[in-house]
């Protein structure tokens, strides 16, 4: 490790030192890999798949090669990673361009052209499309309109949806023609299908649960934004959005009847107004559509993206201004080690979702040292 990043690290309180990040986050490249290869093999005669689920695989996770490009900023990094690369504007032309390219070495191709260029087609647009059901953001109309589009609906990895794209591979990989291949090949396509519809449904059952709780408090009006929690769609964390402070709370869609219990936190969004010309603050701003938190770290104003992850373990977090004797100045971006929650917390998520209740560790206990006599999942746990 640089001694720069040491010296960042060692300046950092303790609860919050944690290994620092290589990059963005993407939609987990073996999933868009399966979905490509699902897709091309879908496409092409049942005699050329095997050769489809190669080509697919290349060609679903070719947008997420956007992350080999490095940027000297890291909110640059941040918010033109999924832009061009996934753009439904440019990724047809790519596709075309592609086929005319590997039809000519590949004479395979030309059996069916026109299903291979389908092919080529579906396997580069479902990964964008794939990526917006994440919180994430994707920019799928770049350049025309760059804003980012995240619907949350989906964790970046869930294996309920994953898993029957695999057994699809390996079946096709395997025995590529027959009656049985077709179908588990259409079976896998129509699950994963399914399995996204049922998350949307879900995250709006989720959104209107929450918004009828609060109908008669003092957030009635204020914006929700609703997630999966890892690796599933049954228990969701739902943050509420308000001028100076935040709230967050998990509903389980099999144990609860609405979210809770709420957590309070305040956010410095007064300090951070006067720097709104600043570029990283403008950016993070629109990138995040307002779902960041604003605290003060070792004389530096942090924003903190409020779409992934949880009060206190943020994957992303950017110091954007340092103090001095004349107040917040404005300094270069500089990302933030990103807090790992400890493994046991996954436990308690498992928890949280068969039995619903008022379980809900604290940060302090999201990143304490285990004691002994803890509850099962290691944590604490009681009504708020």
């Amino acid at each position: 490790m640089p001694a720069e990043d040491e010296r960042q690290i060692k300046n950092l309180p303790q609860r919050y030192v944690a290994r620092q990040t290589e990059g963005p986050a993407t939609r987990d490249s073996v999933t868009q890999i399966l979905l490509g290869a699902s897709v091309a093999a879908a496409c092409v005669p049942a005699a050329q798949r095997r050769r489809a689920l190669g080509y697919g695989a290349v060609l679903g996770t070719l947008p997420d090669l956007d992350v080999l490009w490095r940027f000297s900023d890291p909110v640059a990094a941040f918010t033109y990673h999924r832009s061009a690369s996934n753009s439904l504007l440019l990724l047809p032309w790519l596709a075309l361009l592609l086929w005319w390219l590997v039809r000519r070495l590949d004479p395979a191709l030309s059996v069916a052209p026109r299903r291979w260029l389908l092919a080529f087609l579906l396997a580069l647009v479902t990964h964008p499309l794939l990526d917006a059901l994440t919180i994430y953001g994707t920019q799928l109309w770049w350049p025309l309109d760059p804003t980012p589009v995240g619907l949350g609906s989906v964790f970046i990895i869930d294996p309920l949806y994953s898993l029957p794209l695999l057994l699809a591979v390996c079946w096709l990989a395997r025995a590529p023609q027959g009656r049985a291949s077709t179908r588990v090949l259409v079976s896998a396509l129509a699950w994963s299908s399914a399995y996204l519809m049922w998350g949307w449904l879900a995250q709006q059952w989720v959104l209107q649960r929450a918004r009828s709780e609060l109908a008669n408090g003092p957030h009635a009006q204020a914006p929700l934004l609703a997630t999966p929690s890892p690796f599933n769609s049954v228990l969701w964390r739902v943050v509420l959005r308000y001028p100076g402070g935040y709230a967050e709370a998990y509903d389980s869609l099999l144990a609860d009847t609405a979210a809770g219990p709420w957590r309070y936190f305040d956010s410095a969004d007064s300090l951070i107004d006067p720097l709104e010309q600043h570029w990283p603050v403008q950016r993070l701003r629109w990138f995040t559509h307002g779902w960041y938190a604003v605290d003060e770290r070792n004389d530096e104003l942090v924003l903190s993206d409020l779409r992934m992850g949880s009060e206190p373990t943020y994957v992303f977090r950017f110091a954007v201004a340092e103090r001095d004797g004349l107040g917040w100045q404005p300094m270069p971006a500089r990302q933030l080690p990103t807090e790992r929650p400890p493994m046991r917390v996954l436990s308690w998520l498992g928890e949280r979702a068969w039995q619903g209740g008022q379980c809900l560790p604290t940060p302090d206990q999201l990143l304490a040292t285990p004691s002994v006599g803890a509850s099962p999942a290691g944590l604490e746990c009681g009504d708020d």
